[in-house]
């Protein structure tokens, strides 16, 4: 079976590996493109979010390429988000494409339901249920390693002093996690990327100045989707922390829920019913990036999203209470990467106007 699955981030390298090890044919989705985009607002309704009509795009691509099964996420709560898949079934059916999409909802969901699908997956590849037990294994760690090189370049590239070096060094890990095949292949493959990162040259005597990354998981995951955001911000020497990686996601919504924290310090803000999406983790995440001494934030929401609009409305008094500074980016198919850039550029000015101001005050309660 030629099967596929949606562009986020650097997983699909893990989600490659996955499909071929289960006995299939892995149709990789091309990073979203100008061309992605255009089919996607082609063919999405008007008022759908950009992660949508990046979807359509990828999900038409990957129909030219002969998929014939898409597996993706679905989703609980009140966000549009868990009906995705419904709507882009149906207009793979309208648009007379043969392709079926098959979403995974969290088993906290509905665990039959869950397994009933990767048993569809083993039967189907040949594989014994030891052979596929190993598989997701391996793939699992993939997944951790692709996190622990990108989380280590986002803490490196402030630093560089030849620009572009850590981004060519994360490309060089992200290959040697690519080419391992086992789990002792992949810790070696790991090892190997975290020092060829740190083998960058720096400067240490930088302090360079920390900012979250918040908001709707597509957007926050796929860089191609924020125009490489965080590397953006780290060329400017900014060191950066994403609120969302796909490690962290994926534990809190198969494994055990784990958002009691971020719920509790959103509470205060919103003691409401849930808002859906991630807009309660975006005002509790605000919280906990200011308790951890960062100098700002960065919302990314999707045009037209409501969790993130319900969240944008409450984080002013989040920002006021907490004396943090917040951006919220909205993106949809008419953003630029150089109005980002700009609009990045100016929040920086005042981030560090910001901490300069802090370290005149103290010096000055010294010297009385």
């Amino acid at each position: 079976m030629k099967i596929s699955f949606p562009h986020m981030g650097y997983s699909y390298i893990a989600f490659k590996w996955l499909v071929e090890n289960l006995g299939h044919e892995c149709i990789v989705p091309p990073e979203p493109s100008k061309r992605t985009l255009d089919l996607g607002v082609r063919y999405s309704p008007e008022f759908a979010c950009i992660p949508f009509k990046i979807l359509t795009g990828t999900y038409l691509e990957v129909a030219e390429q002969g998929a014939e099964l898409i597996i993706t996420s679905g989703g609980m709560g009140p966000s549009r988000a868990a009906y995705y898949w419904v709507m882009h079934q149906y207009l793979l059916d309208d648009l007379g494409k043969d392709v079926e999409v098959m979403a995974f909802e969290p088993p906290l969901c509905d665990v039959k339901d869950f397994w009933k699908k990767l048993r569809r997956l083993r039967k189907t590849g040949g594989l014994s249920v030891k052979e596929f037990i190993q598989a997701l294994k391996v793939a699992w760690t993939k997944i951790n390693a692709l996190d622990d090189v990108e989380i280590l370049s986002h803490q490196v590239r402030p630093l560089e002093i030849k620009r572009g070096e850590t981004t060519r060094h994360l490309w060089k890990a992200l290959d040697y996690i690519d080419q391992a095949n086992t789990i002792p292949e992949i810790i070696d493959a790991r090892e190997e990327g975290i020092k060829l990162l740190q083998s960058t040259e720096m400067d240490m005597s930088r302090n360079p100045l920390k900012v979250g990354i918040i908001g709707e998981i597509y957007v926050v995951l796929e860089p191609a989707a924020n125009h490489y955001l965080q590397i953006m911000l780290g060329e400017m020497g900014v060191e950066t922390d994403r609120s969302i990686y796909l490690t962290s996601y994926t534990r809190k919504n198969t494994i055990v829920n784990l958002e009691g924290d971020i719920f509790s310090m959103a509470q205060p803000y919103l003691n409401e019913a849930p808002i859906g999406g991630h807009g309660v983790n975006s005002i509790g995440e605000t919280v906990l990036y200011a308790q951890n001494g960062f100098d700002g934030v960065v919302q990314l929401a999707p045009f037209a999203c409501i969790p993130e609009i319900v969240a944008k409305s409450i984080v002013p008094s989040v920002s006021r209470d907490f004396d943090i500074p917040v951006l919220t980016l909205f993106i949809d198919e008419q953003t630029g990467k150089a109005g980002i850039q700009t609009r990045l550029e100016a929040f920086i000015d005042l981030l560090e106007r910001k901490r300069e101001q802090k370290e005149r005050k103290k010096i000055e309660r010294l010297v009385i």
